[in-house]
C-alpha cells in the first residue's frame, strides 16, 4: 500500500482532518474549475443559449447517474471500515464487488440515457431555443459517462484507504486537457457545442486510464480481474448502495424539479442560473470536502470500535466548516457581479445570477452542518436513514419552497426558498444526530468487534 495512506485511529484528529481535507478540497476545486472553464469558453465563444443548455444537461448527466454514485458512495463506508478493522481480504472481495456492479451499472444507464436525453430535457420544460443544443450536448456526454464515473470511482477507493492527495493527479490532468482542447474542438474544429462535449470525454477518459495504471502499479490498490461477487458481498454493497443511492437521485431530483421552476423565467434567468451554478458550487466545496473526508475518518474509527474519536471527529468537524465557509461565503457575496460576468455579458442574464448569488451566500454554513453530520451517520453505516433526511430536505422543503416563493416573489423567490430550505434541513440533520440510533448498525458484522459500540456511542455522543 501507498505510504500516503493516513490511519485515522490514532493521532491528532484536527491535524489529520485538515492535512487529509486539504488534498481533497483541492480536488474539489480542480473539478469544479473544469466545469468553471468549459462553462466560460461555452459562454463566451458560443452565447448564453449554449451556456443554458450546458446548465441543463449537466444537471440531466448527474440526475440520470445519480443512482450510481451514491452506491459508490457507499465504497467509502465500506472499505474504510475494512482498513480501521485492517481486513485485507474483505477489503479486496469488497473492492471487486463494487467494480463488478457499479461498472455493468454505469454501462447500462449511459445507453439509457443517450437514447432518452430529448425526452427528458422536454418534460424539463427547456426553452425551444435551447433544446436542439442541449440534447446534442447531453447524448455525447452519456457516450462518455463511464470515463466520467470511472476516474472519480478510483478517487473515492483511493481516499477510503486514507490517501487523498493522489486523486489531485488524475483531476488536474483533466483540467489541463479540457482547457486546451475546449476552444480547440468548438473553434478550430468548428464544432460547436458538441465540440465542448468531446473535449469532455477525451479529457475524462485520459484521466480515467491514468488513474487506474497509477491505482493498480504505484498505490497498490488490490484491484484484481472482475470476478462475480459472491452472494454476500452482493447483499452488503446493495443493503447500504441502495438506499445511498437512491439518496443521490432524490437530491438529483431535487436539483432537476428546481430547474424545472428556473426554466419557466426564460432564457436569461436559466443562463444567469447556470452562472450562478458556477459559483454555488465554489461555496458548496468546504462542505463536500469535509463530509468526504469524515466519512472515511469516521469509518475507520468504526471499523476499529473508537467511538470517543467519532464523537471529536464529528465537532472539529462542525467547527472547521463555520471558520472555512463564512469566509469563502463573504468573499463570494462581494465579487458576485464580476464572477458572474466572467461567464456571460447579457445584463439581464448578470443581473439575476448575481441577485441569486447573493441571496444564498451566506446560508451555506447551514448546508455544511449537513454534510459534515451525514459524513459521520453515512459511515457507521445509516445509509437509508440519510435516504430518508435527504427525502425531507429536497422534496418536503427545498422544491416545495424555491417553488412557492418563486409564485410570490418572481424570480426573486428561487434563491429565498433555497436559503430557508438549507436552514430548515440542518436542523433536521442536527436532531437525528443527535437522537437518532444510527450508532447501532454493524456493517462489517463484525460481533466481536463492534458488541460494545451502542453504549460507547451514546456515552460519547
Amino acid at each position: 500500500m501507498s505510504n500516503q495512506q493516513y490511519d485515522f485511529t490514532e493521532g491528532s484528529i484536527l491535524k489529520k482532518m485538515i492535512l487529509y481535507s486539504s488534498p481533497i478540497f483541492l480536488t474539489n476545486i480542480l473539478q469544479t474549475s473544469y466545469q468553471v472553464i468549459d462553462s466560460i469558453w461555452v459562454g463566451n465563444l458560443l452565447g448564453a443559449n449554449a451556456l443554458g443548455a450546458i446548465a441543463i444537461s449537466g444537471t440531466v448527466v448527474f440526475t440520470i447517474l445519480a443512482f450510481i454514485i451514491g452506491i459508490n458512495t457507499a465504497t467509502l463506508t465500506i472499505l474504510s471500515q475494512h482498513k480501521g478493522a485492517k481486513d485485507e481480504e474483505g477489503l479486496k472481495k469488497s473492492l471487486n464487488g463494487f467494480v463488478v456492479i457499479l461498472g455493468a451499472l454505469t454501462f447500462l444507464l449511459g445507453v439509457l440515457g443517450y437514447f432518452i436525453s430529448g425526452s427528458i430535457l422536454q418534460w424539463m420544460g427547456t426553452p425551444d431555443d435551447i433544446l436542439p443544443l442541449a440534447t446534442l450536448y447531453l447524448r455525447i456526454n452519456f457516450i462518455g459517462i463511464l470515463f466520467l464515473f470511472g476516474y472519480n470511482f478510483i478517487a473515492t477507493v483511493l481516499r477510503a484507504l486514507g490517501d487523498s492527495k493522489t486523486p489531485i493527479r488524475f483531476v488536474l490532468l483533466a483540467v489541463i486537457l479540457n482547457t486546451i482542447l475546449d476552444p480547440v474542438f468548438i473553434s478550430v474544429f468548428d464544432l460547436g457545442i458538441a465540440g465542448a462535449a468531446y473535449a469532455t470525454i477525451v479529457s475524462q477518459g485520459t484521466a480515467f486510464v491514468y488513474g487506474l495504471i497509477y491505482s493498480i502499479y504505484k498505490a497498490g490498490v488490490p484491484f484484481s480481474i472482475p470476478f462475480l461477487p459472491a452472494m454476500d458481498q452482493m447483499k452488503r454493497i446493495f443493503k447500504l448502495g441502495l438506499p445511498s443511492g437512491l439518496s443521490m437521485m432524490v437530491i438529483s431530483g431535487g436539483v432537476l424539479a428546481i430547474m424545472t421552476v428556473v426554466t419557466g423565467f426564460g432564457e436569461d434567468v436559466v443562463a444567469g442560473f447556470g452562472a450562478a451554478q458556477r459559483l454555488d458550487s465554489l461555496i458548496m466545496l468546504p462542505a463536500l470536502t469535509l463530509g468526504s473526508a469524515i466519512n472515511s475518518m469516521a469509518g475507520q474509527n468504526i471499523g476499529a470500535g473508537k467511538w470517543d474519536r467519532v464523537s471529536d471527529i464529528s465537532k472539529n468537524g462542525l467547527i472547521l466548516i463555520a471558520i472555512v465557509s463564512l469566509s469563502l461565503s463573504t468573499i463570494v457575496f462581494f465579487s458576485a457581479e464580476s464572477a458572474i460576468s466572467m461567464f456571460v455579458q447579457e445584463p439581464d442574464t448578470v443581473a439575476f445570477g448575481t441577485m441569486y448569488v447573493q441571496t444564498v451566500a451566506f446560508f451555506y454554513p447551514f448546508l455544511g452542518i449537513n454534510f459534515v453530520l451525514n459524513g459521520v451517520i453515512r459511515a457507521a453505516g445509516a445509509m437509508f436513514q440519510v435516504f430518508i433526511l435527504n427525502i425531507l430536505s429536497f422534496w418536503v422543503l427545498r422544491f416545495p419552497l424555491t417553488y412557492l416563493f418563486s409564485l410570490w416573489l418572481g424570480e426573486r423567490g428561487i434563491g429565498v426558498g433555497m436559503a430557508a430550505s438549507l436552514v430548515i434541513s440542518s436542523l433536521l440533520a442536527i436532531l437525528y444526530y443527535r437522537f437518532g440510533r444510527w450508532h447501532e448498525i454493524d456493517v462489517l458484522e463484525d460481533k466481536g468487534q463492534t458488541k460494545n459500540k451502542s453504549n460507547e456511542a451514546s456515552t460519547n455522543r
